[in-house]
């Protein structure tokens, strides 16, 4: 297998701030203050980047600088349909004239993706839920969400969108909440240029097996992007890769393998407490290592003891590999 890439979230190298550290952890930096840390960690290539853009750069074409300047490039753009503009929803707020609003900030993000080369315009509507029993009429926030990817899809034939999955925050109930759901969107819609980000955390969130819905996302030929980090499943922690589920990113690594991926992996972190270019740094390192223990497994006898379903031989195999890499 050829050796991975990686890119990052923009994100990951501004001020983070939460409900009770409103004042931000960390300083507020400027684009280029946040490029310089992208740049700073070994082993990034490209970046996710949100439209607008963070202060200090207002133009694509001069970020488009900015990047080439630092080595790195933009592998996708993310419109912000999550702000607090869109706190009723984006494609599904109850006010047509906000989900005007949310269908101009996409074409903004198409612009600027077709500026800078990016592989697809990210959709994550976040705030496009409902938060308690009886709020919402769930067949109209279907339909609204369906609809608005289909109109948006298509008047962009051009250019690949990637929907990123996500069960809860910020809204309580998020309605694309896991791939099966979010599949199904994307097929009503009949746009075949609209796929899915498939993120580990967002999965692990979902109660789903991140390994297991990676395939069911590439089957169905929908996979655009691959994400890593990491939570303790109750919250989207985005912590370090493999910081707390190591066996279930040494098989998502694996499934990633067994579907011919070549594309960047993605680190979707956010470093509340930790330097934002230790903390990725040490998820690249992360992954490099585990992709040597991935290849110290002896693939025909994983396929072996997976057909007899022999859960005990599997976790032998996959605790060997992890020895043997330890002891090199």
């Amino acid at each position: 297998m050829s050796a991975l890439t990686f890119g990052a979230g923009i994100w990951a190298f501004g001020q983070i701030v939460d409900r009770y550290a409103s004042d931000g952890y960390g300083p507020a930096r400027t684009m280029r203050e946040m490029l310089d840390l992208a740049a700073a960690v070994d082993g990034l290539e490209c970046l996710d980047i949100n439209v607008p853009f963070a202060e200090g750069v207002s133009k694509a074409s001069e970020l488009a600088d900015e990047l080439a300047g630092r080595g790195l490039r933009a592998r996708a753009i993310t419109p912000h349909l999550y702000t607090r503009e869109f706190g009723k929803g984006a494609f599904t707020n109850p006010d047509p004239a906000v989900r005007e609003r949310a269908a101009e900030r996409v074409h903004e993000a198409v612009a600027v993706a077709r500026e800078l080369g990016a592989g697809y315009v990210k959709f994550w509507p976040g705030q496009d839920g409902f938060d308690m029993p009886g709020q919402a009429d769930y067949a109209q926030l279907w339909d609204l969400t369906v609809t608005a990817i289909r109109d948006l899809a298509g008047a962009h034939p051009d250019v690949r969108f990637a929907i990123e999955y996500k069960a809860k925050e910020p809204r309580v109930r998020i309605t694309l909440s896991d791939a099966a759901r979010t599949l199904l969107a994307i097929e009503e819609a009949g746009r075949p240029n609209v796929g899915i980000v498939m993120d580990f955390g967002h999965s692990l969130l979902a109660g789903e097996t991140p390994a297991e819905a990676v395939q069911l996302v590439h089957r169905r030929g929908r996979l655009v992007s691959v994400e890593l980090n990491d939570n303790w499943r109750g919250w989207d922690d985005d912590l370090p890769v493999a910081s707390v589920h190591l066996f279930e990113t040494i098989e998502y690594l694996l499934a990633v393998r067994r579907i011919g991926w070549n594309a960047p992996i993605l680190l979707d972190q956010f470093p509340f407490r930790e330097d934002p270019v230790r903390a990725l740094s040490q998820s690249i390192a992360t992954i490099r290592m585990l992709e040597e223990v991935c290849d110290r497994i002896d693939l025909g006898e994983l396929r072996a003891v997976q057909e007899r379903q022999d859960a005990l031989g599997a976790q032998r195999l996959l605790w060997s590999a992890i020895g043997t890499a330890r002891a090199t």
